[in-house]
C-alpha cells in the first residue's frame, strides 16, 4: 500500500484533521446539491458521432487511483473500471450510469459533493457503463469513454466523463474525439483504443447491471447497499456515514482495509427478487418517427428490392463503429433471409481524412463495375481500416478488376462527388448526426447497436409491412407506401445573435447578402479543422462574407490571450494581417511552444506589429472588453462551444461537413416566410 493511503487511513481512524485531504478537496469544483429525488431511468424492453462546450472539470483534479483490488463478491470492481479515490478506501460507491440520461446528469453534482466531503481516503467511486437502449447516442459515448480510459487511465476518463455530461445534447463522434484530445489522450492513441473493442467492457458492465438488478440509471451501490435514482445528497451521506462506522469496527477487529469492500458488499447486497419490470414515470419512449429516406437508382443495395424491410445505412469507411457493425448486419440479413434489403449511403465525416477518398473509390467501383463489385470493395475497404492508404486502395481496385492508377486523380485530393454530397446532405437533413446511422423502414436507429436492437426494430417493421400487404399493397411497394406520409427534412436550427461590431475581421464583400458569423477559439482543434471547409464554402459562394468573432473557452488556458493578441494585430496592421495571424495561430497548435505568450509575440512580429505596443496591449488587457462582448453575444444566443456559426440566422454547430454549411446557406437564400 502506498504511503499516502496509509497516512490518510491513520488520520481517518484517529479522527485527527488531515491537511492533505483539505488541500485535495479544495481542488474540486463546488456544485449545488440535488433538490429532490428522481427515479432512475429504466431500461425499456424496446431496442434501439461539435460543440466544444466549456465544463468545470472537477473529478480529474484529484489523482485517481486505479481500482486494482480485484474485489470479489456480488459487485466486483477491478483495474478495468475507471475509478476515483484510494483502492483501500473504506467506502466504495459503484455507479451504473448513462451519459445520455438526464437523471444521471442530475446526480453528478451530488457525487461531486460527496468527493469533496469525504475525500479520496474515505470514498472510492467506481464507474460502470449502462447505456440504455433507447438513448440512441449513449452507446457510442460509453465506448469512446472506455477507449479514453484504456489510453489515458482514470484521470483522462473523468475529464471525458465531465465533458460528456456537460454536453448531453452533442454526443457524437466528432465531439468524442475532441473531448479525448482535451483529456490528454493523443488522437492516434484514441483511435487505436477504439479499434481494440472498448464495447466488450460496456457489454460486461451491462451484463453485471442486469445481474444485480440495476435496471435503470442512475443506480448506485454504497458498499453494496442500493441507492436508486438521483437521490438527495442526504440520502447518500446517511449511507456513507453508516458504512464508515462499520468499516472502522471491521478494521479495529483486524480486517485488512482492502477487504472491507468485499465484506461489506456481501453483507449489504440484496439479490433482486425477480427480473425487474418496473419503469419510471419519466421513462423515455423510443422515437418511432418515420423519416422520408429515398432509395435512389444509383444506391448500392444488398438484398431483394421487394424485401418488406428496407435498412438505409449512412456510413463512413474510416469510422471504427461502422466497421464494427458490419458483422451484425451480416447476421441480421442471415436471420431474415429475403426479408431485408440494405441500402448504402455515404456520409464521410470531415474529421476522418481518409473517409472521403474511400467513399469516392467506392462510388467509382459502383459506376464502373456495378452493385456486386461495390459490395466486394466495401468489404475490402473496411478490412483495410484504419489505414486506407493508397496501397490499400490499389489492392481494393485489383479485387474488382480495376487499376487504381487510372482512378487516382478522382480519389486522392478530389472533392466530393455530387452523389456523395447529396447523400451527406440528406444525412444532415435527417439529423443523422454520426455514423453509422440506420433508418429501418424510415425509423432511425443510431450507432453500432447490438444484434438484438436491430432485430427488435426489424420485427416491428415486419409486422407493419405485413399489415400493409394484407391490405393489398404489393411487397415491392411497401417502402414507397411508408414514405408517402414520412417526415421530411428538418431545417437548420435558428439562432438570433447581435450584429458584429464595425471593423470586425471579415472575409468577402462588404455588402454581402449572406453573412457567416463564426465564433471560434484559437486553441480549439476543431476550429482549426473547419478552416478548409470554410475556404470551400467561400469558393462555392463567392458573394458570401465571413465575420470572425471570439469565443475563447475557459478550459483552453491560452485561448483568451491569443484572442487579445489577434485583436491587437488587427488594430495595428488591419484586416489582412489579422487573417494571416489567424492562420499562424491555428498552425501553432502543433508547435512545442503552442500559444504561449512568447510565441504569440513571435508570430506577430513578421506581420510588422510593434512589439512594445503588443506587449502593452497584452499587459493591460486592452482588447478584453471586445472579446467579452463577442462571448456575451454568443452566450445570449445559447452558443457555448466552438466552432459555431450563424448564417443569416441559421445555426451550424461544430466542424460540420461542407454539406451542412451549404444547407444553411440554401435556407438563408430563401425568402423568409412572414
Amino acid at each position: 500500500m502506498n504511503g499516502f493511503s496509509s497516512y490518510a487511513r491513520r488520520m481517518w481512524l484517529t479522527g485527527r484533521p488531515l491537511s492533505v485531504l483539505v488541500w485535495l478537496s479544495t481542488a474540486l469544483a463546488a456544485c449545488a446539491p440535488v433538490g429532490a429525488a428522481d427515479a432512475p431511468l429504466a431500461r425499456a424492453p424496446v431496442q434501439v458521432e461539435l460543440n466544444d462546450a466549456p465544463v468545470a472539470v472537477s473529478t480529474s483534479d484529484v489523482v485517481a487511483a486505479s481500482a486494482d483490488d480485484g474485489s470479489p463478491g456480488p459487485l466486483p470492481v477491478s483495474a478495468a473500471d475507471p475509478s476515483w479515490g484510494a483502492p483501500d478506501a473504506p467506502v466504495t460507491l459503484v455507479e451504473f450510469s448513462d451519459f445520455q440520461c438526464p437523471f444521471c446528469g442530475r446526480v453528478e453534482p451530488t457525487l461531486a459533493a460527496l468527493r469533496e466531503r469525504y475525500g479520496p481516503a474515505q470514498l472510492r467511486i467506481v464507474w460502470k457503463h449502462e447505456p440504455l437502449p433507447f438513448h440512441q447516442f449513449a452507446r457510442g459515448a460509453h465506448e469512446a469513454a472506455q477507449a479514453v480510459f484504456a489510453a489515458g487511465g482514470s484521470r483522462a476518463f473523468w475529464q471525458f466523463h465531465d465533458r460528456a455530461f456537460a454536453n448531453q445534447g452533442t454526443l457524437d463522434a466528432a465531439h468524442f474525439a475532441a473531448w479525448a484530445h482535451d483529456s490528454g489522450v493523443p488522437d492516434a492513441a484514441f483511435r487505436a483504443a477504439l479499434a481494440r473493442n472498448p464495447g466488450a467492457k460496456v457489454d460486461a458492465d451491462l451484463a453485471l447491471a442486469s445481474k444485480v438488478g440495476a435496471t435503470g440509471t442512475p443506480t448506485s451501490f454504497i458498499n453494496g447497499a442500493l441507492v436508486s435514482g438521483a437521490q438527495p445528497l442526504e440520502k447518500f451521506t446517511e449511507l456513507v456515514d453508516a458504512e464508515l462506522a462499520a468499516a472502522k469496527q471491521l478494521i479495529a477487529g483486524g480486517a485488512l482495509p482492502r477487504a472491507v469492500y468485499a465484506l461489506r458488499s456481501q453483507k449489504n447486497f440484496q439479490e433482486p427478487s425477480a427480473p425487474a419490470d418496473t419503469k419510471s414515470a419519466e421513462e423515455e419512449a423510443p422515437d418511432t418517427t418515420v423519416w422520408q429516406v429515398p432509395v435512389l437508382a444509383d444506391d448500392a443495395v444488398r438484398g431483394p428490392n421487394d424485401a418488406l424491410v428496407t435498412i438505409v445505412e449512412f456510413s463512413d469507411f474510416q469510422c471504427p463503429f461502422c466497421k464494427r457493425v458490419e458483422e451484425t448486419l451480416h447476421s441480421l440479413q442471415s436471420e431474415y433471409p429475403g426479408l431485408t434489403r440494405l441500402v448504402w449511403k455515404d456520409n464521410p465525416l470531415p474529421f476522418h481524412p481518409r473517409a472521403l477518398p474511400a467513399a469516392l473509390l467506392g462510388r467509382l467501383v459502383y459506376q464502373k463495375k456495378g452493385n456486386a463489385a461495390f459490395w466486394t470493395a466495401h468489404d475490402a475497404l473496411f478490412a483495410s481500416q484504419p489505414k486506407l492508404e493508397e496501397a490499400d486502395f490499389t489492392r481494393v481496385a485489383q479485387q474488382v478488376g480495376l487499376s487504381f492508377a487510372a482512378l487516382r486523380s478522382k480519389v486522392e485530393g478530389a472533392p466530393a462527388s455530387p452523389t456523395i454530397d447529396a447523400s451527406s446532405s440528406l444525412a444532415d437533413d435527417l439529423k443523422a448526426r454520426g455514423t453509422p446511422t440506420f433508418f429501418i423502414n424510415g425509423v432511425m436507429l443510431a450507432g453500432a447497436q447490438p444484434l438484438e436492437a436491430f432485430k427488435a426494430r426489424v420485427d416491428t417493421a415486419l409486422a407493419d409491412a405485413r399489415a400493409l400487404v394484407a391490405k393489398g399493397v404489393a411487397p415491392a411497394r411497401v417502402y414507397a407506401e411508408l414514405m408517402k406520409d414520412a417526415k421530411g427534412p428538418v431545417p437548420p436550427e435558428q439562432k438570433q445573435v447581435s450584429a458584429p461590431r464595425a471593423g470586425a475581421p471579415t472575409h468577402g464583400p462588404a455588402n454581402a447578402a449572406i453573412v457567416v458569423q463564426e465564433f471560434a477559439d484559437f486553441q480549439c482543434p476543431f476550429c482549426k479543422r473547419v478552416e478548409p471547409t470554410l475556404a470551400e464554402l467561400s469558393k462555392a459562394y463567392p458573394s458570401l462574407k465571413i465575420v470572425f468573432r471570439h469565443l475563447p473557452l475557459p478550459f483552453h488556458q491560452h485561448a483568451e490571450l491569443a484572442a487579445e493578441a489577434a485583436e491587437e494585430v488587427l488594430a495595428q496592421r488591419g484586416n489582412a494581417a489579422f487573417w494571416s495571424y489567424h492562420d499562424a495561430l491555428y498552425e501553432a497548435q502543433n508547435d512545442p511552444d503552442g500559444l504561449e505568450r512568447a510565441n504569440l509575440i513571435k508570430l506577430a512580429l513578421p506581420l510588422g506589429v510593434d512589439r512594445a505596443r503588443l506587449e502593452q496591449a497584452l499587459d493591460s488587457s486592452k482588447h478584453k472588453a471586445q472579446i467579452d462582448a463577442d462571448a456575451k453575444a454568443a452566450n445570449d444566443a445559447g452558443i457555448n462551444g466552438t466552432p459555431a456559426f450563424v448564417i443569416n440566422g441559421y445555426f451550424v454547430s461544430g466542424a460540420q461537413s461542407l454539406v451542412a454549411f451549404k444547407k444553411a446557406v440554401r435556407f438563408a437564400q430563401q425568402p423568409r416566410k412572414p
